[in-house]
């Protein structure tokens, strides 16, 4: 959770778009990134095109005017009361991991039907203010992961990525969505086109990327932070046929010493 955005430091050009809510919505109905709007009461008053595509709706009447964020119970739970009135209050917050509890949407009625089965992602909270009053709150939803498919294989895939860093237990993983290993992997081939440990893996090598990209560390400590031993042959192979380039060249590409 961040601290109050001086909003004054914007720019004008910026300050005058925010101004505008015309334009804004426009602008915003261009970006790729989910956003919507809501209320100083929490309701939700702009959903752009993203946003709707995310949700599964057919169009943002069905979550403008319907949806009340301050109401939700299981934001309620999962954030906490006191937050979410913060957020209302005019605070900017950044919610890491967000696991988005779509059953529950589905359950309460706000949309029809599941569009993923889980999804993962980082929330950032925008406020707004017309001098000494606060207008509204933006929230932008960074998605990083979402699951298709059956729920509990969408589970057993959050629960890898998870535990990335422990080496990897068929048995864990199949006992974490109550499947016997051998059923487990079977099905997991089937819904994703990959074996248990193969998607692992990628989820290793992911890893390994944004490690790569804090300069502040030697190759052998990202290698020791991803949980990989650096004189082994696999997880190098694995990364020049997943990437294209080895580990030293992808530093040197993306400018990092």
């Amino acid at each position: 959770m961040n601290n109050q955005h001086d909003l004054l430091k914007l720019s004008e050009p910026f300050k005058a778009l925010l101004g505008n809510q015309g334009l804004n919505y426009q602008f915003y109905d261009l970006l790729p990134i989910p956003i919507e709007i809501f209320s100083p009461d929490g309701m939700c008053i702009f959903c752009n095109r993203a946003g709707v595509e995310l949700n599964g709706t057919a169009d943002a009447s069905d979550i403008v005017g319907k949806y009340n964020l301050k109401h939700d119970p299981v934001c309620l739970e999962i954030l906490g009361p006191e937050v979410i009135d913060r957020v209302f209050r005019g605070e900017m917050f950044t919610f890491p991991d967000f696991s988005a509890p779509i059953k529950d949407v589905v359950d309460r009625g706000v949309i029809a039907e599941k569009p993923w089965e889980a999804a993962t992602m980082d929330i950032f909270t925008l406020p707004l203010w017309d001098g000494d009053v606060f207008t509204c709150t933006i929230c932008f939803f960074i998605v990083k992961n979402i699951y298709q498919g059956r729920a509990d294989i969408a589970k057993a895939q959050e629960y890898i990525k998870e535990h990335w860093k422990d080496a990897f237990d068929l048995e864990k993983v199949a006992g974490s969505v109550n499947l016997s290993s051998r059923h487990f992997r079977r099905v997991f081939k089937e819904v994703t086109g990959s074996t248990p440990i193969e998607y692992y893996k990628k989820v290793k090598i992911e890893m390994l990327k944004e490690k790569l990209f804090d300069g502040n560390l030697s190759i052998k400590q990202v290698f020791e932070s991803c949980g990989i031993d650096y004189r082994g042959k696999t997880y190098l192979n694995l990364f020049k046929k997943e990437v294209g380039t080895t580990h030293n060249e992808y530093r040197k590409k993306n400018n990092i010493r």
